[in-house]
């Protein structure tokens, strides 16, 4: 009988592939994990459903990916691992304004048929300060065909509009936030609010890691974690 059920979740113009060494790690404990795709690239779109003998559901989202998860999923989580995300992705004041417009020409950009050179960009800024040679496969790879743009356009709108912790997100939920110290996707502030929103969970601050946290240890730790081992 499964007990422990792990669903991840990726971000913004990524896809499920990137979960390959978190998915090991759990199931070589004998713990089940699906992954849900979005279906920027040309992997079909899934969205999982808990196994309902799990006593233990834990949500695992990366960045944008806490949101896309139906709150009638959210509700029946015990655990939330929340990895460079945000409660509100938009900063409240001058600092939000700037975002909020850096949102509009990236979707101007993408309807201008400049998905390619945008998602390189955009890698790049994730990814550092590592190189973005260091990155997981993603959509960019496969192409990006009209679904996927409109699924990152219909994305892009999302993340405008976030304003608080995922619909649905129990207020019981053991919670663990992982930030990246040199994160250059989420501001500072978007970070605080979410610490500020989950007064109660344990938060860890990655030295000299960027947004796509590539630390090829955080996947063991996060698990320790998970089973309430010592980090």
């Amino acid at each position: 009988m499964v007990q422990t059920h792990l669903i991840g979740l990726h971000g913004w113009a990524g896809d499920s592939r990137a979960w390959q060494p978190w998915a090991a790690l759990a199931e070589g404990r004998g713990w089940q994990f699906s992954r849900a795709e979005r279906g920027y690239g040309s992997l079909e779109p899934q969205q999982p459903s808990w196994d309902p003998q799990a006593t233990r559901r834990v949500v695992i989202g990366h960045s944008m990916g806490p949101h896309l998860l139906p709150a009638a999923l959210w509700e029946q989580a015990t655990d939330a691992v929340l990895l460079a995300s945000f409660a509100a992705f938009v900063p409240p004041g001058r600092e939000g304004r700037a975002t909020q417009a850096a949102l509009r020409a990236m979707d101007a950009r993408l309807e201008a048929g400049e998905a390619t050179a945008l998602l390189r960009e955009f890698f790049r800024e994730a990814a550092a300060p590592q190189p973005p040679g260091a990155l997981p496969p993603g959509p960019l790879e496969q192409g990006i065909g009209s679904e996927g743009l409109l699924r990152l356009r219909q994305d892009l709108d999302r993340l405008g509009h976030t304003t608080g912790l995922p619909h649905g997100f129990p207020s019981r939920a053991r919670a663990l936030i992982v930030e990246a110290e040199e994160d250059r996707i989420v501001q500072p502030s978007s970070r605080a609010a979410l610490r500020e929103a989950l007064p109660t969970a344990e938060v860890w601050v990655l030295p000299g890691a960027g947004h796509c946290l590539l630390d090829p240890e955080l996947p063991a730790r996060v698990i320790g974690w998970i089973n309430h081992e010592s980090c």
